[in-house]
């Protein structure tokens, strides 16, 4: 269970950014904070499976996969793994596969869509840059909250000041 609704940062808080609300909700759990880690692909989920080796919590993955609706950039096997290394949420410009098993796991994702085909494996990606979809612009090491009402960022912990 979380401790915020997102309706009330937004009514509490007057320096955050409110993400378009494109995205659809994936997982058991709806919601889902911590600090923004950004990892940027194109059609290619190699650089998401990597950092999904690595311990997750505390941090939100936002992927922009350059709003791609071609192939999946996240199955249930990558979404297992996000769960087994503590990843609570992600965020996906693109699309997910596998979603009626996706929506059995214990985590919070949000994609534009689902997409049967899985996508290449070529190696290639960035971290840590700063992201723009949404109609924001995604930094690295930043705040995002997210629950059924929408997404929000903020260069601050909003958890801490409330």
């Amino acid at each position: 269970m979380n401790d915020f609704v997102v309706a009330d940062l937004c009514d509490q808080n007057d320096d955050i950014e409110i993400i378009k609300p494109i995205f659809q909700s994936y997982g058991l759990n709806k919601s889902f904070s911590g600090k923004i880690k950004t990892v940027k692909v194109h059609n290619d989920n190699s650089y998401i499976k990597k950092l999904l080796e690595n311990d997750g919590d505390g941090f939100i993955m936002v992927v922009d996969g350059g709003g791609s609706l071609e192939c999946a950039l996240m199955g249930d096997n990558l979404a297992e793994q996000a769960c087994k290394n503590n990843w609570k949420g992600i965020l996906i410009n693109g699309c997910i596969r596998d979603s009626e098993i996706i929506n059995t796991l214990p985590i919070s994702i949000k994609a534009l869509n689902t997409c049967p085909i899985k996508s290449i494996k070529n190696n290639k990606g960035e971290y840590d840059s700063n992201l723009s979809f949404g109609g924001v612009t995604f930094i690295n090491g930043n705040y995002i909250y997210s629950d059924s009402d929408g997404i929000i960022i903020s260069t601050k912990d909003l958890l801490q000041e409330n």
